[in-house]
């Protein structure tokens, strides 16, 4: 094949899976955050391919899983069989170039997979990607002749007792030529007893022109198809060991990678450490240097350079500065904005909230909507009382301000820069730059009360008791 020759991924993608057990279509169940369809979609992609995706079940939705992807879309109207299904991808491929053929439920396979069976197909008409299996169980049987050559397929429920015992067997991706492939296409006649249309039956044919091939898999996981929970499962796994691995080699610290869930669309720093237990999810970077303590989960969140999350936090769409300290036990929940070298500590929510360089809320606070200014420090068991009922406000704490133990700031309000709340406080008008506010009630002492109450008290629970 030259550079000049069309290439195309026809991605079939009509099913709907009801092993799956799920109103989801199958290719649109995630793993590791990416729907099936897509870890195809992605792979021919960077093998050169042009994805040409042939849908039926939630079209809509799987149009909008590739959104952004170079996708061509067919539609199949009916479930036919695969013969069937290739036939209506055909209708937006070119007459000429060369057609490679997968599955829409099959995430495992590699770029350089598919790059190897372009290579391998030449001119041929058809080239079929085979692998070698102990317990070939339902695959289709690949028959060769006297000579080696591909012969035919053979699909596991026609077999003879012969057929069966042959342990190399159709894979489900093939390159054709596409010329070729349109006439072969219309020669195809139904099986019982689902009157299908099997696109194995074209090999055949080239076979009889001499023009087969057969490109044999080193590794057959990469043909693993999705058809039921336990095996989305295992497709998880293999692509979760693959996306570490890679990570590892790029001098990602891990403490114990069997425990770790790291989504494909994660970026990690070099020198980055994740301890036990970690889960990396969405678009979330992580950069040089930082480390996650064990059993955090971290969502669409932006970690810079040098950062610790400390064990059993929750990030979702927040932004830790480079040196900053979030947690233990710490929740940043969405347009939380940590900035360099601050400190959020145990017990801490935060949330569309900035924390400015320098500053710190140490433990068993409740900020929201809030901007807090460099270097300041809220005290413990501060909250920022954001919504009244209807509306939120927003408070703003200057720098270097101080905001003694379990104050509330009753928001909008704005406690200024150097200022100091004493403990206890509930502040409802602005604090001016340099003052100290204290809101208290007054205390009252009446001495010796306690005892005559104590026992007003125990003489009442008597009487009851004698009434009862």
């Amino acid at each position: 094949m030259t550079a000049q020759v069309p290439a195309f991924a026809m991605i079939l993608a009509a099913g709907l899976g009801t092993r799956m057990r799920s109103p989801l279509a199958k290719v649109l169940h995630p793993a590791l955050g990416r729907p099936l369809v897509v870890w195809a979609a992605k792979a021919a992609t960077e093998a050169g391919l042009c994805p040409v995706v042939v849908v039926n079940h939630q079209e809509g939705a799987v149009r909008a899983a590739l959104a952004g992807a170079p996708c061509r879309f067919a539609r199949q109207e009916a479930p036919r069989g695969t013969g069937d299904a290739v036939r209506a991808g055909m209708e937006v491929i070119p007459e000429d170039g060369v057609v490679v053929v997968m599955c829409g439920d099959g995430p495992l396979i590699r770029a350089a997979t598919l790059r190897a069976l372009l290579q391998a197909h030449g001119d041929k008409l058809v080239t079929v990607a085979s692998m070698i299996l102990a317990e070939p169980g339902a695959y289709g049987r690949l028959i060769r002749d006297a000579s080696g050559a591909p012969a035919r397929i053979v699909e596991a429920g026609e077999a003879t007792e012969a057929e069966r015992a042959v342990q190399e067997v159709n894979s489900g991706i093939y390159a054709f030529n596409a010329a070729w492939l349109r006439g072969a296409l219309q020669t195809l006649r139904p099986h019982p007893p689902k009157d299908e249309l099997y696109l194995t039956d074209v090999l055949a044919l080239a076979a009889a022109e001499g023009r087969a091939g057969v490109l044999v898999l080193d590794d057959p996981a990469e043909a693993m198809g999705v058809n039921d929970r336990a095996q989305l499962a295992e497709a998880a796994r293999v692509l979760q060991g693959r996306v570490l691995q890679a990570h590892l080699e790029a001098g990602v610290g891990m403490e114990a990678p069997e425990s770790l869930t790291v989504e494909a669309e994660v970026q990690l720093g070099a020198d980055a450490y994740l301890e036990r237990g970690v889960v990396l999810r969405g678009q979330t970077t992580v950069g040089a240097g930082a480390r996650i303590g064990a059993y955090s989960v971290i969502t669409d969140s932006a970690l810079s350079e040098g950062c610790s999350v400390l064990s059993h936090c929750v990030l979702e769409e927040a932004r830790v500065g480079a040196g900053a300290t979030v947690g233990p036990f710490a929740r940043l929940r969405p347009a939380a904005d940590i900035q360099n070298n601050a400190k959020i500590g145990n017990f801490v929510e935060i949330k569309k909230s900035v924390v400015g360089p320098g500053a710190k809320v140490p433990h068993l606070s409740y900020v929201g909507d809030a901007t807090i200014g460099a270097g300041a420090n809220i005290g413990a068991g501060t909250i920022t009382c954001n919504y009244d009922g209807v509306f939120k406000h927003r408070t703003t704490i200057g720098e270097g301000a101080f905001i003694g133990s379990n104050t509330s700031l009753v928001a909008p309000v704005r406690v200024g820069a150097g200022a100091l709340v004493g403990a206890g406080s509930v502040i409802t008008t602005d604090v001016p730059d340099e003052a100290i506010a204290v809101v208290r009630g007054e205390l009252k002492l009446r001495h010796g009360a306690a005892g005559r109450l104590r026992d007003r008290k125990l003489a009442e629970k008597a009487r009851r008791s004698e009434n009862a």
